[in-house]
């Protein structure tokens, strides 16, 4: 049997984050009851990233075992295409290796925060952004953003009962002026703990809203300590936005 990826986008406004859930709508549940209606039988699926409630994806890849050989990867992505509820689309499906677990094989995850900065909010980019009606200092953010870059121990900037390893690397934080009133935060790494990006663009927002100077970045960190830093971001304004492999 061979074995695939797709590339999904989803708005993630209606689901209870990515990873299935008993009681919650959930965008693994949804992928994984089209498959079951295309196989006519339970397929296991495995993604790169599990994102939370709230949170959206423009490159989330997701892999799986094919069922019926004779189905070709623009079959299988027409028929999922045809099947997954509208806030769910397969961009792409790709024949990968047997047993390919895009979690444990991604060499570098990209994530997108977007915050729209206006004295007025944007009602139709609600579930889209973050608001902030306030001015940031965009140089000051870069600078703190540094920070980040490299291998640290990101205990102060995960969230809940994350056991795993602290120690993670980011390759790179890019802010972005998109236009007047949208700035895109790109984070690039190879493995992130859980909220470690909206708690990131927390810490940063902080920055360039003059409320923290640059080196307060630095203090959190060597803290050790998640009460050292500041509230998450909201979860509208992030994306998965690709891996690489």
């Amino acid at each position: 049997m061979k074995w695939v990826a797709a590339k999904v986008m989803y708005d993630g406004t209606n689901f209870y984050g990515y990873q299935s859930q008993p009681t919650f709508r959930t965008v693994q549940d949804e992928f994984e009851k089209a498959l079951k209606v295309i196989f006519k039988k339970e397929i296991q699926s495995y993604a790169c990233g599990r994102t939370d409630t709230g949170v959206h994806a423009t490159g989330q890849i997701i892999s799986f075992k094919v069922e019926n050989e004779n189905m070709t990867e623009k079959n299988i992505k027409d028929a999922l295409n045809a099947i997954l509820p509208e806030d769910i689309y397969v961009k792409e499906v790709k024949e990968v290796k047997e047993g390919f677990n895009p979690r444990a094989e991604a060499k570098k995850r990209i994530y997108h925060y977007f915050i729209y900065i206006n004295e007025d909010p944007n009602i139709f980019l609600r579930n889209r952004v973050w608001w902030v009606p306030l001015k940031l200092n965009l140089e000051k953010m870069r600078q703190a953003a540094k920070y980040f870059e490299g291998e640290h121990d990101f205990t102060s900037f995960k969230t809940g009962n994350d056991e795993r390893n602290p120690i993670r690397t980011i390759y790179r934080v890019r802010i972005i002026q998109l236009r007047k009133d949208l700035i895109l935060i790109r984070v690039e790494g190879k493995s992130f703990l859980r909220r470690m990006v909206r708690n990131i663009v927390g810490a940063l927002v902080k920055v360039g809203t003059d409320v923290w100077e640059v080196e307060k970045i630095e203090e959190i960190l060597e803290a050790k300590k998640r009460a050292s830093a500041p509230a998450s971001a909201p979860s509208q304004g992030l994306y998965f936005y690709s891996a690489l492999f």
